[in-house]
């Protein structure tokens, strides 16, 4: 019986102390996930597109491909800036170098896991002291050259998953700064199809204060003519002239607002401000956005690479704490090393010119002031900290897609109630200018009925922009799109953001 007992303490103690020093397993954070966004079950507008199409959903997953989302919306101009921005900009470069430093950083992890060979030839000239060679003092002892060449070993044991735990880590890492990357591309291409929605969205805005411009114009040129031949008062040019000034004080305002805006998308680009122009080209019609299907679940947010990015660093901390505790006990490195010594280069490689080493050296850390326990706590509450930064990311993921949900409908609801205001007041300002050159209402009621329809009109035109720009925000919020294009490939986009 004290036989069994002597047996089974050792086999017990070394269970204990690997349980003790290897990474805990790690646990999904409990999160509460609604089945299915609140909007999209209110929402009429989240429907099947108009041609019958529907987007593919996809199985939660960050590595599935994303496709290219923005073709989606039918333009060709798009299409290419999305592109050109790709190859060129330079966050995106930056963000594909990192995952390049983050690759090759696991890989230094991984080296660990094999023994490690060198090789070392060499020569030397010495002349010893008499007293080493065991001689008188004053012996004369003549200087001597020798040849060696050796091959030398190492490798750590992982008893206690230091190695295992280290790798884990760095792969953890550097499947954190992957995700990182997508989640520059896609707010890159997000940014540069918003930018895009609103440059044509100011065009379109543009347009429309083009003509309220040229009405005031013919306003000031009749109302010159009735004034020069004593039908109106000072009063009405002066008011004709005053209103044609500040509607091309709001144009003036409008072309630095585009201006703006051409800059920023030349940024996004990778090229100066100085060497980009954008065509004019307004924004029509809001009917030809993409139209997101229905009952989207909300599994679809673990597609976020921000939530995967918060997903890799859960795992990289929990493996630091297998690292941080392995350093608590004893490290065993094997020790191997073989090779010749001789007068002459030819000798190295004699048998009788051989030389060989073996060893194991085990470490053992007595007494280091608190030092480990330390790095233990620090591990423990560093993946405390990324626990609850993985719970704010997906919080706030639902809050963005719930948010941008609730902006598509509140804006279709808008733009329904402004085309119909459109309608009533061209009707309202077409009846006051019959009304005014027949003498039966002043030129004031002339003047606020056109004025009530272009600041109508302008209105259904910045609508027409904010429902695009939002409909791009959607897209982001989901992670993405659902095609079949395969991945960007990041060390592709890192060469080509490099010429």
């Amino acid at each position: 019986m004290k036989t069994m007992i002597a047996r089974g303490v050792p086999a017990l103690l070394a269970a204990l102390l690997l349980a003790a020093c290897g990474a805990p397993e790690l646990k999904q954070p409990a999160i509460d996930v609604p089945t299915a966004f609140k909007e999209s079950q209110e929402n009429a507008l989240v429907r099947t597109a108009p041609d019958g199409t529907r987007w593919k959903q996809a199985q939660p997953a960050e590595q599935q491909p994303r496709g290219e989302w923005w073709l989606a919306f039918n333009d060709p101009a798009l299409n290419d800036l999305v592109a050109e921005a790709t190859r060129n900009n330079a966050n995106l470069a930056v963000a594909a170098a990192r995952v390049k430093q983050a690759r090759a950083i696991a890989g230094v992890a991984e080296a660990d896991r094999i023994p490690q060979v060198g090789l070392g030839v060499g020569a030397q000239r010495a002349r010893q002291s008499p007293l080493e060679l065991g001689l008188p003092q004053g012996t004369e002892v003549s200087p001597a050259t020798s040849y060696s060449a050796r091959l030398t070993a190492s490798y750590e044991v992982d008893l206690f998953g230091r190695v295992s735990s280290n790798v884990a880590a760095a792969r953890g890492d550097a499947a954190t700064v992957e995700a990182n990357y997508r989640s520059v591309l896609l707010a890159l291409q997000a940014d540069v199809a918003q930018t895009y929605f609103r440059l044509r969205a100011t065009d379109a805005e543009l347009a429309t204060v083009a003509q309220t411009v040229r009405l005031r114009e013919e306003n000031v040129k009749i109302n010159q003519r009735r004034f020069d031949l004593g039908d109106i008062g000072e009063f009405d040019l002066s008011r004709a002239k005053t209103e044609l000034a500040t509607t091309q004080a709001e144009a003036i305002g409008l072309e630095r607002q585009r201006a703006n805006a051409e800059h920023a998308l030349a940024v996004l680009l990778g090229k100066p401000a100085a060497a980009f122009t954008a065509g004019v080209n307004p924004l029509q019609d809001s009917t030809l956005l993409p139209a997101i299907p229905a009952g989207l679940p909300s599994a679809l947010l673990e597609r976020r690479p921000d939530i995967a990015a918060a997903q890799r660093a859960m795992e990289a901390s929990n493996a630091r704490i297998g690292v941080a505790r392995s350093a608590m006990f004893p490290a065993l490195t094997l020790n191997a090393a073989g090779g010749g010594i001789g007068a002459a280069f030819s000798d190295v490689f004699k048998w009788s010119s051989r030389s060989w080493v073996l060893g194991a050296l085990l470490n053992l850390p007595v007494i280091d002031g608190g030092r480990n326990r330390n790095n233990v706590v620090r591990s423990e509450a560093a993946l405390e900290e990324s626990v609850g930064q993985y719970r704010q990311s997906v919080l706030t993921a639902f809050a963005e897609v719930e948010d941008n949900l609730a902006g598509l409908r509140i804006l279709s609801g808008q733009t329904q109630r402004i085309d119909e205001a459109v309608v009533a007041a061209r009707r309202s300002a077409d009846l006051a200018r019959k009304l005014y050159d027949a003498g039966r209402s002043s030129y004031l009621e002339l003047l606020d009925a056109q004025r009530n329809l272009a600041a109508v009109e302008r209105n259904a035109v910045q609508l027409r922009g904010e429902r695009a720009v939002t409909t791009v925000a959607l897209i982001r919020a989901l992670g993405g799109g659902w095609g079949d294009t395969p991945a960007v490939n990041v060390a592709q986009a890192n060469a080509q953001a490099r010429n």
